[in-house]
């Protein structure tokens, strides 16, 4: 039953597709900087063009993906953007084998991968909303919160001791096995899927490809909350390089300190994804989203005291421990909330553009904070982060009629 601890066997594919992919991309995380800094030796202007164009290539790519694939079926396209993943990371292992492996590989690689994820992303939530119900979607994307947080714990652990083993290809040839296992898991799944029709005339053009948006910022309840998630993840990754700069420098912690600082709490990841669904049964879909999401911002100002010695990583264990703990409560309320607030016929166009709006205000803000870093110091760019981090809870919505307006409609 969907209320309770099944979802049914279709789901539980879903489930067993997502995982494998979520703990391939984990494993090999940071993989192909890894290749451009000990394979290429290039530099750190190139391994930040690579993380930063790829991405912003990939959403471009993706974006137009999105009014195409909303009238697809929407599991062919998982499989094929799991394949089309597998063969772009496979392509980075055989030249490598072959003595071939060239940065622009890389940067196409990274742009391809990105437009994948993207597009894979948007089609699976238009997938989980047809295969699951409005009353099941809270558990089934507290599950999927849940292996999200275990690969992140799990992942950057074994893809070291890979790499360590096996070399720097290592974790590439798991990352393009484990597409291939996402894909077999997608394909199993024996539910009917028909081809969806559109319901509101020909395609727009223009119009139609900026459908997402405009179906976010015209809903009165994901208004705010796209708002406030767009700006909350764009400054919390922001600091994130300038942390590890003031912490691998001035500081003098050990990469492995550092590592261990960001490694440990993300097990409250997986207690706040797990604690999302009996708090909303006891307090209520919009109470959760309003508390989680103003306590989220609350902490990472904290940053701010950072220090040499075992304080200052217990303090930044702790705040980053209660911090991904809100987190982890916040992103299935909010993932199931979207999907229960978006037409069947709109799903992947909402979807892709707010992945394409998340990337392009991390891009943006990260970038602003490396120049804000560079002219007052590291330490007073975290802490204005911190400080306006303070003044997102006023994004959130205030009362959620509308939202109970909408459920019966967008289901």
């Amino acid at each position: 039953m969907a209320g309770g601890t099944s979802l049914g066997r279709d789901f539980g594919w879903l489930w067993a597709a997502y995982a494998a992919g979520t703990l391939g991309t984990w494993v090999a995380f940071n993989a192909l900087p890894l290749l451009a800094v000990t394979v290429l030796h290039e530099g750190s202007a190139e391994v930040s063009a690579l993380a930063a164009v790829g991405a912003a290539v990939g959403a471009a790519v993706a974006l137009p993906l999105g009014p195409w694939v909303e009238f697809r079926r929407k599991r062919p396209v998982m499989v094929a953007m799991d394949l089309v993943r597998c063969a772009a990371v496979l392509s980075v292992a055989g030249a490598y084998a072959l003595d071939r492996l060239g940065f622009a590989q890389l940067l196409l690689v990274s742009a391809v991968v990105a437009a994948a994820d993207i597009t894979f992303g948007a089609a699976s939530g238009a997938c989980l909303k047809a295969l699951v119900p409005a009353e099941g979607r809270l558990l089934a994307q507290a599950r999927l919160e849940s292996t999200t947080w275990t690969a992140t714990v799990l992942g950057p652990p074994l893809g070291g001791a890979l790499v360590a083993l096996l070399g720097p290809v290592a974790t590439v040839l798991v990352d393009a096995v484990s597409y291939l296992l996402s894909a077999l898991g997608i394909r199993a799944i024996r539910a009917h899927e028909p081809v969806p029709t559109r319901t509101r005339g020909p395609a727009a053009g223009l119009g139609d490809l900026l459908e997402g948006w405009r179906h976010l910022l015209a809903q009165p309840v994901l208004r705010p909350l796209f708002l406030n998630a767009v700006l909350v993840n764009g400054l919390i990754m922001a600091t994130s390089p300038l942390l590890a700069v003031l912490m691998l420098g001035p500081l003098g912690f050990a990469p492995w300190q550092y590592g261990l600082a960001f490694a440990v709490p993300c097990l409250g990841g997986l207690v706040g994804a797990r604690l999302s669904r009996p708090l909303v049964a006891r307090y209520g879909r919009h109470r959760v989203l309003r508390v989680s999401g103003t306590l989220r911002a609350c902490w990472p100002v904290g940053l701010v005291l950072v220090h040499p010695g075992v304080t200052g990583l217990l303090l930044v264990m702790a705040v980053e421990l209660v911090l991904i703990t809100c987190i982890g409560v916040w992103n299935p309320v909010l993932a199931a909330h979207r999907l229960d607030l978006t037409p069947a016929d709109r799903v992947v166009r909402t979807l892709t553009a707010w992945s394409v709006a998340a990337k392009a205000s991390i891009a943006a803000l990260t970038a602003l904070w490396g120049v804000l870093a560079a002219m007052v110091g590291a330490r007073a760019a975290i802490g204005l982060a911190g400080v306006l981090l303070l003044t997102t809870p006023l994004l959130l919505p205030r009362r959620d009629k509308a939202a109970i307006a909408c459920v019966d409609t967008c289901k």
